[in-house]
């Protein structure tokens, strides 16, 4: 097998930076403010002429420059945003004052109010901003730009293939009939690959026979980080996909789990590359993959964060009848309180149209009573 093409770090225009990885650590060229700005819409003058009748030398709007220092007796109406004038040290608001003749204006408020920004106040020149490792949000994107930079660099994004096996799959555009059912795995696999991070490769639907699934698999591992096979993993007569794992090389690392939904999940490993075979019913691909691949996607992309988790107390009881296995059970949030969602098996996808998160009750567990407080896996 040949090697995977690997990309490597790359720059992108700030635009398309949003959802990636920063690769490199990100330091402000200026201060923050780069210079003594007005927080408000007012009158800069000095502390020492508050109580003073002030001449209004001038009107400073945001991007011009003040023309006139502050002298005794005088002050400069100021727009928010200004650049303060020199000699002024403190800026009245517009409510807080009254004119007392044409040009002339005095503080009516209380107290010595400041209303400045001060030059470098938020960032310092040569300041880290941003960590190599960091998702870049809208908020890093506005921090890129604070700094100057127009095109970060940004982790390799892992390529990741998915291959759907099952000779009862038809395409969604095909209404199924008889025994068949329309093939949902890779479509959803396909968003949440997209939602991670990862650029997703849809294989196509592969019938269950050894020779079509091997094929597949030695067609996608030279030019993918991370493959996923959904069906064929459990241990029915045409599960085939642990032993052909093995007869392409492929370490197996696990080939079951103590979760429900799920248990059928295989991992290995071959070289550098990451294979998952999945489970086909839609919930378990859907779960095993926010529990285990998201996580895994982020990580090849160098993302030092953590996937973010709500505690959140339960709204009603919850019991289940097993207990053998850790469960991970839908959940709707609502008002602050999170309520399991009608789930009736790991072929109910439909179910987690209306799931905001997952919940997960460990093994011997049986029951949950309203207002235990818990983790909320966001999905």
């Amino acid at each position: 097998m040949r090697e995977a093409v690997m990309t490597g770090n790359g720059r992108v225009m700030l635009p398309h930076a949003n959802g990636r990885v920063l690769a490199e650590d990100i330091f402000s060229d200026i201060n923050m403010p780069p210079f003594d700005k007005s927080a408000v819409d007012g009158f800069a003058c000095r502390k020492d002429d508050l109580g003073s009748e002030l001449t209004v030398m001038e009107t400073i709007a945001a991007g011009t420059g003040p023309q006139v220092p502050i002298m005794p007796g005088t002050c400069s109406k100021i727009m928010t945003g200004a650049m303060v004038p020199p000699g002024a040290d403190c800026i009245f608001m517009v409510e807080d004052s009254v004119e007392v003749a044409p040009g002339r204006v005095r503080f009516t408020g209380t107290g010595e109010p400041v209303n400045i920004c001060f030059k470098g106040e938020d960032i310092k020149a040569g300041e880290k901003v941003l960590s190599g490792g960091t998702l870049i949000r809208p908020q890093e994107i506005a921090v890129l730009a604070t700094a100057g930079i127009t095109r970060p660099l940004v982790a390799t994004q892992p390529r990741v293939a998915v291959i759907t096996t099952g000779d009862e799959l038809v395409h969604p555009s095909v209404k199924p009939t008889g025994p068949m059912i329309r093939n949902s795995n890779s479509y959803q696999l396909e968003a949440q690959i997209a939602r991670a991070g990862g650029i997703p490769s849809n294989m196509g639907i592969v019938e269950d026979k050894r020779r079509s699934i091997l094929e597949a698999l030695l067609k996608a591992i030279p030019q993918h980080h991370i493959i996923l096979l959904t069906g064929g993993v459990s241990m029915g007569d045409f599960d085939y996909v642990p032993d052909i794992l093995k007869s392409a090389g492929i370490s197996i690392l696990f080939r079951k789990i103590a979760i429900q939904p799920g248990k059928p999940t295989v991992f290995g490993k071959y070289e550098d590359k990451m294979i998952f075979g999945l489970p086909g019913n839609p919930v378990s691909s859907f779960v095993l993959f926010e529990m285990l691949v998201r996580p895994l996607i982020r990580k090849m992309m160098g993302w030092q964060g953590t996937l973010p988790v709500l505690r959140l107390p339960l709204g009603a009881d919850f019991t289940r009848r097993k207990t053998e296995r850790k469960a991970l059970v839908p959940v709707a949030i609502r008002h602050g309180e999170i309520f399991p969602v009608d789930y009736h098996g790991s072929a109910h996808i439909n179910a987690y149209a209306g799931a905001d998160g997952i919940i997960v009750m460990e093994i011997g567990i049986g029951e949950m009573k309203k207002g235990t407080v818990t983790d909320v896996r966001q999905v």
